[in-house]
This record gives structure tokens, C-alpha cells and sequence, in this order.
């Protein structure tokens, strides 16, 4: 299975979806951040997929994205987020993020939309 790291600054929602991936197999890292999800990706190159929230502080996930985009061309990404403004940026993102997820989403919902970036992938 994969190692993904997951990226929201709250901690209510990475927990429940980093149990939903472990159950699907997965190891799961946490971040709180843009920067510190940046940074985390820039120290270990064993992850295999970034999942962010797009509206953050510090650096957002437009941000985190372009920053991993330029440092890990082709490394698969998921954004969510629950603000339609924020779906509208990522459209500038097309081609470098694998989808957009809208919440709040059922935890079902959100493993299939994994999986299928993983199976399409091949990771």
C-alpha cells in the first residue's frame, strides 16, 4: 500500500481520515501545515502521495502544491477543501493535482476517491 501524508490544521479532520487510509492499508503521516507538510516531503523522500486541505496558515495548500509540484514533478496530489473560492483557485492546478475533494465528505467517499488515485497511479 502507500505512504501518504496528510496536511489540514485541524486535527479533527486528519484523524478520522488517516484512520480510514490505515484501515485500507496505508501508512499515514500528519501534518498541521503547508510548511510543515513542505517540509516534511523535503526531508523524506519515501511518500508516495500528498493529501491537503487548501485553506491553511502559514502556506495554504495552492502553495504547498506548487512548491511540491516544482520540487517532485509528477508526484501525486489530492486537495480538499469546503469553500467553493478555494475549489475555483485549484482549477489553476489542473495537470498537477490528481482531484479536489469538496467537504465535508463521507469517509466512504473519500476512500474510493483514494483508491482510485492509487490504482491509476500503480503505487
Amino acid at each position: 500500500m502507500a505512504r501518504i501524508l496528510i496536511v489540514d490544521d485541524e486535527p479533527s479532520v486528519r484523524a478520522p481520515l488517516k484512520r480510514a487510509l490505515e484501515l485500507d492499508g496505508h501508512v499515514v503521516e500528519e501534518a498541521a501545515d503547508g510548511a510543515e507538510g513542505l517540509a516534511r516531503l523535503s526531508d523524506d523522500d519515501g511518500f508516495q502521495m500528498l493529501i491537503s486541505d487548501i485553506r491553511m496558515p502559514i502556506m495554504d495548500g495552492i502553495a504547498l502544491t506548487l512548491a511540491v509540484a516544482a520540487e517532485r514533478p509528477g508526484f501525486p496530489i489530492v486537495l480538499m477543501t469546503g469553500y467553493a473560492e478555494q475549489r475555483e483557485r485549484a482549477k489553476e492546478l489542473e495537470g498537477l493535482v490528481e482531484d479536489v475533494l469538496s467537504k465535508p465528505f463521507p469517509l466512504n467517499e473519500f476512500r474510493a476517491a483514494i483508491k482510485a488515485v492509487i490504482e491509476r497511479r500503480g503505487l
